[in-house]
């Protein structure tokens, strides 16, 4: 009776308490081998995955949020590109409108006495520039008709009082036909009727119409 219950207890023992030998060879298979490291790593992945399923799901949630992050992120630096592009030639465009809309050059540059009309100058039509501007001293030219200037300018006469005209006065004499011009560097008394490339002292030109 003893002896059949030892040997109904060894089958129970063999059966439910020894290990699986097929998972022990899985484990020990290392040991002979670098081949069952993989075997035994997909094991662990696999355990972990099913013991715990919500850090697999949060973990590729996560991956998702990061791929549409980088997306958002992406597009938007494209867009502003492409817009900052689009306005800059869209300003240009509007720059040279601007331009094109100031008016007309005269060609060539007359300058004249106080008889000669002011207006656009051209070879058909010979009249004095009023809206000049040296180039040196970045001032616009004013004109004086039936004045010239006295003997006695200088540089620093006009450095110091142009362009307000109570300082000018002072300097000015009352010559009939004549036409007083000045910037800040330069002056000159007109009568006749005067292309600026002959005089190649004075920097003056036209400012458009």
């Amino acid at each position: 009776m003893a002896e059949d219950l030892d040997e109904l207890l060894d089958e129970v023992e063999s059966k439910f308490c020894r290990p699986d030998p097929l998972r022990l060879g899985m484990v020990e298979r290392p040991r002979g081998g670098g081949g069952g490291s993989g075997i035994l790593s997909n094991d662990r992945n696999r355990a972990e995955a099913k013991e715990n399923p919500r850090s697999t799901e949060t973990f590729k949630k996560e991956h998702d949020l990061d791929s549409l992050i980088n997306e958002i992120f992406e597009e938007p630096n494209f867009d502003k590109k492409h817009f900052k592009l689009k306005s800059k030639s869209s300003g240009n465009t509007s720059v040279r409108a601007s331009i094109q809309g100031l008016g007309k050059s005269c060609s060539p540059v007359y300058v004249g006495g106080s008889a000669v009309p002011c207006g656009i100058g051209t070879n058909t039509s010979q009249r004095a520039c009023d809206h000049l501007r040296c180039i040196a001293c970045d001032f616009w030219v004013v004109s004086y008709d039936d004045y010239g200037w006295d003997k006695s300018c200088d540089y620093l006469f006009f450095r110091n009082n142009m362009p307000e005209f109570h300082k000018l006065k002072t300097k000015l004499v009352k010559k009939k036909g004549k036409r007083a011009y000045a910037c800040q560097c330069s002056w000159r008394t007109i009568e006749e009727l005067t292309d600026l490339q002959t005089d190649h002292h004075l920097r003056w030109v036209c400012g458009k119409h």
